[in-house]
């Protein structure tokens, strides 16, 4: 399924993303900034919130409260801050909770029942983006859909990914149920790029042959980001510094256009050398010294 990229594309100076998934905002009753990832030497390109979830049209929470509730006033105040620094911030849709893609696929009436007050939650937070991650049976008109009218309505700048486990991206295991390779011919200039899971018995990243295999698929580099857990406790898969370094530092040298690395979850990263849960920002600086020493 090699898909040539646009001339455009592939004359752009390139740096792979760093990307922090920040879904725990509150840990034993205090609130986690994410002001840290501002550092330079942690080199965040981009802060992905976590989760939204459509449960009713009246009703879209982040996490277990309404978006809008006084409980995440300091966390949109610190959105801005990132913003205004060059951090691009998307809203994660969906992930392990069930039921917003399903309210999101059938008839178009339903559709927009739900749609309508998604769009008005991304205008009012004024996300960049909005990053989707389909565990649940979706239809590939579905998804289609739901990705155009994000275009259309928030414009081409607008940000839209996927986190798709790492087999789907080898028409083997998506937990959405649509062929994700279908997808991207079809509509591959809309998406951004695919926050891969190599994570919790979807792939293994001590090594490089997971990452191969998807571009030697024809998937472009660039849009390829591996998806790692932070910390052991946040899924099996967690991989040792030294081990990862290797890893990574093998793959960019057969792929310089790498799409960069995420991590789940900001609040609890850590490193060998920083074991501390209280400085999640030193996870960064580690995949930014790896990625981009040079």
């Amino acid at each position: 399924m090699r898909l040539p990229l646009p001339e455009s594309v592939t004359s752009k100076p390139h740096r792979p993303r760093v990307i922090y998934y920040h879904q725990t905002q509150y840990s034993k009753g205090e609130y986690i900034s994410i002001l840290p990832a501002l550092k330079p030497s942690a080199g965040v390109t981009h802060v992905i919130v976590a989760a939204i979830h459509l449960n009713a049209p009246d009703r879209i929470t982040l996490n277990d409260h309404l978006y809008d509730s006084k409980k995440f006033d300091v966390l949109w105040t610190e959105v801005r801050q990132l913003q205004a620094a060059g951090i691009k911030v998307l809203g994660m849709l969906g992930g392990a909770a069930q039921g917003s893609y399903t309210r999101l696929d059938g008839t178009l009436e339903g559709f927009h029942k739900y749609y309508q007050p998604l769009r008005k939650m991304i205008a009012w937070a004024g996300l960049d983006g909005l990053d989707l991650d389909i565990e649940e049976a979706m239809s590939l008109g579905g998804v289609v859909r739901l990705i155009d009218h994000l275009k259309t309505d928030f414009g081409q700048s607008f940000l839209v990914t996927l986190a798709p486990v790492a087999p789907a991206m080898l028409n083997q295991q998506n937990l959405g149920g649509f062929n994700i390779e279908e997808l991207e011919k079809g509509l591959g200039s809309r998406i951004a790029w695919y926050n891969t899971q190599f994570y919790c018995g979807w792939g293994d990243m001590s090594k490089p042959h997971g990452y191969d295999s998807i571009i030697a698929r024809g998937w472009p580099q660039e849009k390829i980001v591996v998806g790692l857990v932070t910390n052991p406790a946040n899924g099996a898969g967690w991989v040792k510094d030294d081990e990862l370094e290797n890893c990574l530092k093998e793959l960019l040298t057969r792929y310089p256009r790498i799409g960069g690395v995420m991590g789940w979850e900001y609040y609890n990263a850590v490193t060998g050398s920083h074991p501390d849960e209280g400085s999640p920002w030193k996870w960064a600086e580690m995949i930014n010294e790896i990625l981009n020493s040079d």
